[in-house]
């Protein structure tokens, strides 16, 4: 990956494992397939550089504006008419409750970046919110016939990050799976609270990462894939990666304002799945000035073990306080693993084909000397976790939430604590009340937005952990929703004919009125 692009053709995408019919294809084909047919992910072709002094230009703008310039440097008139992604943009910051989209504060001495001001209160809004603008923006101009199936896995936030971005939009079917038993009770009754009839809630009999190899299972399903006209949500999909680039240089601007002597700014990022922190490795890329990546993990730290001792290696997961972390196969790190390998498709093949037999990936020397100077990394367990939140609390009247405490306690650990370092506050403490009741009481009040939900009907499916039930349940569903949507749309047409009819009878009729008069 190299090169600049030109100034007037957005960037192509390729797959990581090089399958020829999935290289150099367009953001359009890219948002739309989500997952490349041979099971990769795409990866830019080309980076696009921001130079100090662009980047400095764009100090002045607000979040939409920022936004629109930082995913403009990747997508072209070619690909979206600039009025156009500058209104998608807009649009979805429009669905924040603050003017700022993810406000920065100072806490103890270093910088939290608030990304938890959306509609589900938590920091994949961001992204959702813009990447439900572009499915609708894309099938209203000829992708997939005007139909798009969404399948996404989740572990809380995700899920009712994507069905708000989703719900009522044309064309759309969005059907979530969550691993039964193991999302905060808020984070469900997020989703199942949604009564849109275009959203499916699944609950299915196993971990997340049943439920994302599922995702990834009907993704290597041509025949269904291109039944249902399948896409993605989940951070597989690029869009996602891309418009989570934009809060690092909206922070770093924020942060230089402040603290004039800060050349470089550090982020400490509550890891999962690998895409929020894979937005600060391109932004990083690209020419924004980042110093440390901090990858921060709970006990489920498969990242932590390879940034420290070079092992990716699966285990069993814990499940813990901050249940949206709860990972043993980190979906986002193959990219990562892409550029390890020296964009080499077969090397990064090769090594996925053994990790998926074996659930082992090693590497030693020179490799891992390059993983830890891209990334720094860190655990915190449960203890630490809650003493993190206790004490923000006590000192500074500040509420984390248990994945944001994990992310300040990996700062704590690597003594990086400072006003050049900004900790992600990926959710809103009151999505796990019951987490931090156990390091604070009483809490502080909750939103009223989350505290209504209780007083909401749900509804939702349960499948077991079992793809091609679950591939079964999606195609009667989509086909359910079509059929009662093509009644009523035929109930509308004979409406309107009748309307029409009948005001030509009576037109008719007073032509004949005014004859017989006369």
């Amino acid at each position: 990956m190299n090169g600049h692009g030109t100034a007037s053709k957005s960037i192509t995408y390729s797959s990581t494992r090089g399958c020829p019919t999935q290289k150099s294809i367009s953001f359009r084909s890219a948002v739309m397939r989500g997952l490349a047919h041979d099971r990769g992910l795409f990866i830019p072709d080309s980076l696009p550089t921001v130079s100090p002094k662009e980047l400095e230009s764009w100090r002045g703008l607000n979040y939409a504006d920022l936004a629109t310039e930082v995913i403009g440097k990747f997508v072209k008139e070619d690909e979206v008419p600039r009025d156009v992604l500058a209104g998608i943009v807009k649009k979805s910051c429009a669905a924040f409750r603050s003017d700022e989209v993810t406000p920065l504060v100072k806490v103890d001495g270093h910088y939290v970046l608030e990304l938890f001001h959306g509609p589900t209160f938590a920091f994949k809004d961001v992204a959702l919110q813009m990447l439900g603008n572009f499915f609708e923006y894309f099938l209203s101009t000829g992708s997939n016939g005007g139909r798009l199936a969404v399948l996404g896995a989740t572990s809380g936030d995700t899920g009712s990050a994507a069905i708000y971005g989703l719900r009522g939009k044309k064309g759309v079917d969005c059907i979530i799976l969550f691993p039964n038993g193991r999302v905060s009770e808020i984070q469900e009754r997020q989703m199942t609270t949604v009564p849109d009839d275009n959203i499916h809630c699944v609950a299915v009999d196993g971990t997340f990462d049943d439920c994302q190899d599922i995702v990834k299972a009907s993704f290597a399903d041509k025949e269904f894939r291109d039944h249902v006209k399948l896409g993605a949500v989940n951070s597989i999909n690029w869009c996602r990666v891309l418009a989570q680039t934009t809060y690092y240089f909206w922070s770093y601007l924020r942060v230089t304002d402040l603290e004039k002597d800060v050349k470089e700014v550090n982020f400490s990022v509550p890891t999962g799945n690998f895409g929020d922190i894979l937005a600060g490795y391109y932004s990083k890329r690209m020419g924004l000035p980042v110093g440390d990546l901090i990858v921060a993990t709970n006990e489920n730290d498969i990242l932590h073990r390879f940034f420290t001792k070079g092992e990716y290696h699966r285990e069993g997961i814990n499940k813990t306080i901050s249940p949206s972390m709860d990972i043993c196969v980190s979906s986002n790190f193959e990219r990562y693993l892409y550029h390890l390998a020296g964009d080499d498709p077969s090397q990064l093949a090769s090594w996925m084909s053994s990790f998926e037999s074996t659930g082992k990936l090693t590497v030693s020397g020179e490799l891992l000397n390059k993983a830890q100077s891209d990334f720094k990394s860190a655990k915190a367990n449960t203890d630490n976790t809650l003493e993190t939140i206790k004490t923000y609390h006590a000192k500074d009247d500040y509420m984390l939430c248990p994945h944001s405490a994990v992310g300040v306690s990996a700062v704590d650990q690597l003594d990086t604590k400072n006003s050049a370092t900004v900790c992600l506050a990926t959710a809103h403490f009151a999505k796990f009340g019951d987490a931090c009741s156990m390091a604070v009481t009483p809490l502080p009040e909750i939103p009223k937005e989350l505290s209504q939900l209780w007083s909401m009907e749900t509804r939702s499916s349960n499948c077991p952990n079992d793809a091609k039930v679950v591939q079964g349940f999606m195609k009667r569903v989509i086909e359910e929703r079509m059929e009662k949507h093509k009644k009523r749309d035929e109930r509308k047409k004979f409406v309107k004919n009748l309307v029409l009819v009948s005001a030509a009878v009576g037109v008719v009729a007073v032509v004949v009125s005014a004859i017989r008069r006369r």
